[in-house]
């Protein structure tokens, strides 16, 4: 428990990082530690195979000093025929599929099992870790953990495993010679779009899922982070993976939308807001699949225990990248034994040794300081509220003004107040992405009441029920529909690790990411073959029916 509260520090990972800064991949076109408003990083479009430039381009700055440091394509709609062209001359039935170019399936785990291996290798893990801290500036820990998970994955499909995704299965017919046979078929040309906070193993993960089955990915990844999928798809193509497998795209929203739009897009994983994914879902006749926006909730069970574990899992959850995960935990609700315990003491504790020197506290970039203050004061309006810890802006830093640098805030807000009229409830169930939470709690007895509180949410992403009493535990998992929950004592929700499925659920459209199940659920669709070779019998005479 001692070693869990002290400061957060990964000086191992640091010290990695400055060892290995001069050691480049041979692949690699930009460098982490040079890039900078005199130096600036390049970016570059990817179509039918080629680096290509746009005509204009997009300043992405340091989040941490506002200096331009790279410089990327702005595509604007007269610039995306080719990527149109490239989407809509797909074929319906994919590049492969279990019947044509099945050879495929063995290039890609091939590609994995290389891929894998270069991500192993100590300079490479470092460059895009630190990449990744560049351009969204969070903790060591924080950014080794996407390459990672890149590399786990890929091991995890390597080899026969790409394959294996596509087994089929038979069922015996009526009469000799007839099987029914049903496989997993591709949409062909498809379309992943992914936001700023995971700017490598979101992209990477799904790009990589849509082309195991069969697909021709279009990638567009927040243009402020897309350095670093571009890398990587750089170093895909340094083991293997043809030049012409995907599409790579820098622009702006509105310009990929129309871009799907004329490309006729067969399919969109799309992670993101609400109000963008409701626009896809019209735009693109319902060919969508949506890891969108999270306000997920933890709740504290009737029964504490392990309160410092407990403590600094909900501070990993809620603040960790200051809040900057679809996973992060916001909303807390407490059984009233949590609370005369202490444990938001604990939790005000916990969350004050964070801080922007080593990037436990990080740039906020969708909220201002201005839009954070605005929305806490709007919660500490509703009868009963106050603020529980934090509140203020950081201090002493270079961070733009564009951006967000704010202390871990939590606000208490009565659970019969959030519930006692729709503005109330609108407003603190509403995603801050960044250091917030709201706290309530609820007594004996009004469980029923966290009930209805946590299934009135709109989205149903992760979920933690923190508890060791079964039949708690039961009652909450039954009554409620998160995708991703977890329970029991050591329950969080964040940091789902490669080996398991992350997606919400409750939606037809809910996409999943990580294990088989998710890629074919987003990537495939069923297909029947009925296989009819018999003779036919002698004795048969055609009748009209």
């Amino acid at each position: 428990v001692e070693s869990i509260m002290r400061p957060i520090r990964a000086p191992r990972a640091l010290a990695l990082w400055r060892r290995h800064a001069s050691s480049m991949p041979s692949w690699a076109t930009i460098n982490p530690e040079t890039m900078s408003a005199s130096a600036p990083a390049i970016g570059r479009n990817l179509v039918n195979g080629q680096w290509v430039d746009a005509a204009a381009q997009h300043v992405v700055i340091d989040p941490l000093n506002g200096d331009g440091f790279i410089r990327v394509p702005n595509t604007t709609i007269a610039e995306v025929q080719p990527f149109v062209e490239r989407m809509r001359s797909c074929p319906r039935s994919g590049l492969h599929n279990p019947i044509k170019n099945v050879d495929r399936y063995n290039m890609l785990g091939a590609v994995m099992a290389d891929g894998a291996r270069e991500l192993a290798k100590p300079h490479v893990a470092s460059f895009f870790s630190r990449l990744i801290q560049r351009v969204v500036p969070k903790s060591a820990a924080q950014c080794t953990g996407e390459p990672t998970v890149v590399r786990k994955f890929m091991e995890n499909y390597s080899c026969d495993q790409v394959r294996y995704l596509a087994r089929s299965f038979g069922i015996p017919g009526d009469h000799m010679g007839q099987t029914t046979t049903g496989i997993r078929m591709p949409f062909g040309g498809v379309a992943v779009i992914t936001p700023f906070n995971f700017p490598l193993e979101i992209p990477a993960l799904q790009t990589l899922s849509a082309l195991f089955m069969g697909n021709q990915p279009c990638t567009k990844v927040d243009w402020k982070v897309a350095i670093v999928m571009e890398q990587f798809i750089r170093m895909l193509h340094h083991v293997g993976l043809p030049a012409t497998d995907m599409d790579y795209i820098y622009a702006d929203g509105p310009v990929m939308n129309e871009l799907m739009v004329q490309g006729n897009c067969r399919m969109c994983l799309f992670t993101g807001s609400q109000a963008i994914a409701d626009k896809l879902t019209l735009d693109l006749k319902g060919r969508v699949k949506l890891e969108d926006a999270g306000f997920d909730w933890k709740i504290l069970g009737p029964d504490p225990s392990e309160m410092d574990f407990v403590v600094w899992q909900c501070d990993q959850d809620a603040y960790a990248f200051s809040g900057q995960k679809c996973s992060a935990q916001s909303m807390l609700i407490a059984h009233e034994k949590w609370i005369d315990l202490g444990v938001v003491d604990h939790l005000r504790k916990r969350a004050s040794l964070r801080s922007l020197d080593d990037l436990t506290c990080s740039p906020v970039l969708t909220w201002s300081n201005a839009s954070i203050a605005e929305h806490m004061d709007a919660c500490l309006q509703v009868p009963g509220s106050k603020l529980a810890f934090g509140g203020k802006p950081l201090a002493g830093h270079s961070v733009p003004e564009c951006y967000g640098a704010w202390e871990p805030t939590a606000v208490y807000m009565p659970i019969e107040e959030i519930l006692s009229s729709e503005s109330n409830f609108a407003l603190a169930t509403r995603e801050l992405f960044g250091p917030f939470q709201v706290i309530t709690s609820y007594k004996e007895g009004q469980v029923d009441l966290v009930l209805e509180l946590i299934n009135r949410m709109q989205n149903h992403l992760t979920a933690g029920v923190v508890s060791n009493d079964h039949q708690f535990i039961e009652r909450v998992l039954g009554n409620t529909i998160n995708g991703t929950t977890y329970a029991g004592i050591r329950a969080r929700t964040t940091a789902a690790p490669q080996q398991h499925w992350f997606g919400p659920s409750g939606d037809p459209r809910s996409a999943g990411i990580h294990t088989p199940e998710a890629i074919k659920l987003c990537w495939s669709s069923h297909r029947e073959i009925i296989y009819d070779f018999a003779p036919v019998p002698g004795t048969w005479e055609p009748k009209t029916t």
